[in-house]
């Protein structure tokens, strides 16, 4: 089923097209307050002041907060103090064995988990928005703020903190009520709200002569390329192929059939870069507000476009790679589904062999997939550093919104297909009856 043909037929199911609608006017609440002012901050002058300061680190964390952060809106904070605690919490489910207990005990662990992902983001929200609050004032306080002290202070931290929350909500009830992830769709729509603004920059730069039509029209190609590199190895599939014995039930005979288990080439998806960036950011961007000489040293060392930030920003994609993978597909459960049903895979015995067999072939896939992310996501720091490249463009940006577009359309076409069958069933079951 071709994206065309999806889109056509989603005005044609009531259920399907009252899920988009309601992502998209969801997704239009968040755009509406990514424009809301911090009352009490000069936003202007602070977005002129942060632009000029943070150049493309600033840049790049701007990226996931659809400029707020750099506009200092109530949504400056974005959904990154929640991605935050979700690292947290994955991490102590592996260390900690009473959460790791929680989290097997299906959909009622699920949410105490998720509540208390919550909580702790409401907390690294707090403590993010009130180091900003001290920030701007330790930068000048008077050019920025109209009243400085424990008061803006306080308000800051209500107000940021709200929004991160506000941001949450709508996020979860994208992901329950409307269509796609809600969290990675809200990423997804400040990092589309992006792009026009960088192509008018672009053409104001080349009418300045400050950049080459011929350099644009390269630029463009990459760009190009990159997509389509990243829609090929998002597709790409490994098929371990997959045998169930013969059985005979009563007088029926079952099975016999040959099958595919499909191991994708990035298994982790998206997760991996917007993990690691989260982890970066959040030192960072505190360590730019306070005027204390280590800590500005570490913060220039974490800056965008360092030796150091590349090297630890590609150590995070292979760890947080291999984590995702191990929390989401279990060889043993595999092998043990298979054997429980009569599958195995032809030359391979059946229970621990299988389970390694996966694992062995998972292992090496993620390898790849790591390394595919890796190359995406420090393309941007080559182009900036090396070709002056005018805006932040590349990498992350476009893998996170080709990844989530595509992981968007095959939802829905997954509901349409379900459709289709349900409408079959129905009328099987209908002739069925009247015979």
């Amino acid at each position: 089923m071709s994206v065309i043909s999806s889109v056509r037929n989603i005005f044609k199911i009531p259920e399907l097209k009252n899920r988009v609608l309601f992502t998209l006017a969801l997704l239009a609440v968040y755009r509406i307050g990514a424009h809301i002012p911090t009352p009490g901050i000069n936003g202007s002058e602070l977005s002129k002041f942060l632009t000029a300061k943070g150049g493309a680190m600033m840049g790049f964390f701007d990226m996931f907060s659809g400029g707020a952060l750099s506009q200092m809106t109530i949504f400056a904070l974005g959904i990154m103090p929640y991605i935050s605690a979700s690292i947290i919490f994955q991490l102590l489910t592996v260390v900690i064995p009473a959460l790791g207990k929680l989290a097997k005990e299906g959909e009622a662990g699920r949410k105490k988990i998720v509540r208390y992902t919550r909580y702790a983001t409401v907390v690294i929200a707090a403590i993010q928005s009130f180091g900003i609050a001290v920030g701007l004032e330790g930068m000048g306080g008077g050019q920025f703020i109209v009243n400085p002290g424990w008061g803006f202070r306080i308000l800051t931290v209500i107000t940021l903190t709200s929004g991160t929350a506000f941001i949450m909500w709508l996020g979860e009830q994208i992901t329950e009520r409307g269509i796609g992830n809600g969290i990675s769709l809200i990423i997804f729509a400040g990092i589309v709200a992006r792009f026009p603004n960088a192509i008018v920059k672009t053409f104001q730069l080349v009418g300045a002569g400050e950049l080459s039509i011929f350099f644009v029209i390269l630029l463009v190609a990459v760009m190009v390329f990159v997509v389509g590199g990243i829609i090929f190895i998002e597709r790409g599939q490994r098929k371990i192929p997959v045998q169930y014995a013969k059985r005979i039930i009563g007088k029926k005979m079952f099975g016999g059939q040959s099958t595919h288990l499909p191991l994708k080439i990035n298994t982790a998806g998206v997760i991996p870069p917007i993990f690691a960036s989260s982890i970066i950011m959040f030192p960072a961007t505190i360590a730019g507000f306070i005027a204390i000489p280590w800590v500005q040293a570490v913060a220039k060392q974490l800056s965008f476009g360092s030796i150091f930030h590349s090297i630890l920003y590609v150590g995070l994609i292979f760890f947080f790679a291999y984590f995702y993978t191990a929390v989401i597909f279990n060889p043993v459960d595999i092998a043990e589904n298979l054997q429980k049903h009569g599958g195995f895979i032809p030359g391979i015995r059946p229970g621990q062999k299988t389970s390694e067999y996966i694992y062995r072939v998972l292992t090496r896939l993620t390898f790849v997939g790591a390394v595919y992310l890796s190359t995406v996501c420090i393309l941007p720091e080559l182009l900036i550093a090396r070709f002056n490249v005018p805006f932040y463009f590349g990498g992350t940006s476009l893998l996170i919104a080709v990844g989530v577009a595509l992981d968007t359309v095959s939802q829905i076409e997954s509901h349409l297909i379900t459709r289709s069958y349900e409408g079959f069933l129905k009328k099987g079951r209908l002739k069925g009856r009247r015979g």
